[in-house]
């Protein structure tokens, strides 16, 4: 693998790190992708309310950006490499304690969802600090990329085999053996990141300080109100879709199906947008995925047939490609041009994700109060049109930055 990765980037060396890096990424993937959609019907089959899914997710984006202050204190003492293999062992506990109380999960659905916050906020701080020391600018856009193609392939595989275990299995079984599964794959993430170089920072813990940097640097601002933009979208979309998927189709197969479209179509843009999209047409690319992005929720909306779904799934997995491989360069690129860069790196990573979960929150107290004046099925259409909107306008936060500088731009 490290040979083959080595003959397309053209380069001379790959470190084991990124490859094992990726490795773990692509279980993380498969792992998530196989149940982290179905837990919402599974709540939802339990209850049959909007109310308690959307406090589970709430749960979720409130906890993560709590732990990733916590998760960044841990990483400028310990080896970081323990803070992922702490987030991807939460991870397991949440699917394990999922199984456990079975049928009650729509009860524990505040401490399920508190439980994965934490779990994605231990990953993800790690996963993104290693990514931003592992990687090169010359070799960013290709891990993002790869990384998208191994996301997209667990978005493919999960969904579906998901699918078709619940749908022919009785009652809730089928959730049962696909929680199931989706433990084992953790566990044995766990024991890969056993591979990484150990990896330690030094330095005190300046959060504070880097909330306070946005009023210096012009650049990390743009960018931060770009992730809050970025979360205002997902905050709802990534509950709201599955269930009106579901609602319609009335078949975890079709939801599935869904899946397989949408991130079919990501597995082949992401692999190419790795190789095509360079860092002069960045911006233009996150323009165009944004409009695009929007646009398409015009679809989902008028959707009454799998046929019209399967459309939005194949725009959506299009653009979505687009959108964060240039994105997610940008922002890094950012960063290690800000102050201080080398050893505030984990701040910054910490700082963005708070950001990007402000948004998520925002979102789904919006969500939350609109179908507590109105009913859920008039009110969801125009919560997901005005939410949706939030990818387009990232480009509008990010038009401006000027990634040719070598040190951060004041005001």
């Amino acid at each position: 693998m490290v040979r083959m990765i080595n003959a397309w980037l053209s380069r001379e060396e790959v470190s084991k790190d990124l490859i094992l890096l990726l490795l773990i990424g692509g279980l993380y993937s498969l792992g998530i992708f196989l149940s982290s959609t179905f837990v919402n019907i599974y709540l939802w089959k339990q209850s049959n309310s909007y109310t308690d899914i959307a406090l589970y997710n709430l749960s979720i984006y409130i906890l993560q950006p709590l732990t990733f202050i916590v998760a960044g204190k841990c990483a400028k003492k310990i080896d970081r490499v323990i803070v992922l293999r702490t987030g991807v062992t939460v991870l397991s506990l949440f699917f394990l304690t999922v199984l456990l109380v079975g049928e009650r999960a729509a009860t524990f659905n505040i401490m399920l969802g508190s439980l994965l916050g934490i779990g994605y906020g231990f990953y993800w701080l790690a996963y993104n600090v290693l990514t931003f020391e592992i990687t090169e600018p010359e070799t960013r856009d290709f891990f993002n990329g790869f990384l998208g193609v191994l996301q997209s392939l667990g978005g493919m595989t999960g969904p579906l085999l998901a699918g078709l275990v619940i749908s022919r299995m009785n009652n809730l079984t089928g959730y049962t053996v696909i929680f199931a599964i989706s433990f084992g794959l953790f566990i044995l993430a766990v024991l890969v990141s056993l591979g990484l170089s150990r990896r330690k920072a030094k330095g005190n813990f300046s959060f504070r300080r880097i909330i306070d940097e946005r009023h210096n640097n012009v650049n990390w601002k743009r960018i931060l109100h770009a992730h809050v933009s970025q979360g205002f979208r997902e905050g709802t979309f990534l509950f709201a879709v599955s269930i009106w998927i579901f609602l319609i189709t009335r078949d975890e197969l079709s939801l599935g199906v869904f899946n397989l479209v949408y991130s079919g179509c990501s597995f082949l843009f992401y692999f190419l947008v790795g190789k095509w999209i360079k860092p002069r047409r960045r911006k233009k690319a996150i323009f165009i995925a944004g409009l695009s992005l929007y646009l398409s929720v015009l679809i989902l909306l008028i959707s009454d047939n799998m046929s019209l779904l399967l459309l939005y799934g194949g725009i959506a997995g299009i653009f979505f490609p687009v959108l964060y491989v240039p994105y997610i360069s940008l922002t890094y690129d950012v960063i290690g041009k800000s102050w201080n860069a080398g050893e505030m790196r984990i701040e910054y990573i910490v700082v963005r994700e708070l950001f990007l979960n402000t948004g998520r929150v925002l979102s789904i107290v919006i969500f939350l109060i609109s179908i507590s004046l109105i009913p859920p099925e008039t009110g969801l259409p125009y919560i997901l049109l005005i939410v949706g909107g939030g990818h387009f306008m990232i480009y509008f936060f990010i038009k401006d930055i000027d990634t040719t500088a070598m040190s951060a731009i004041r005001n």
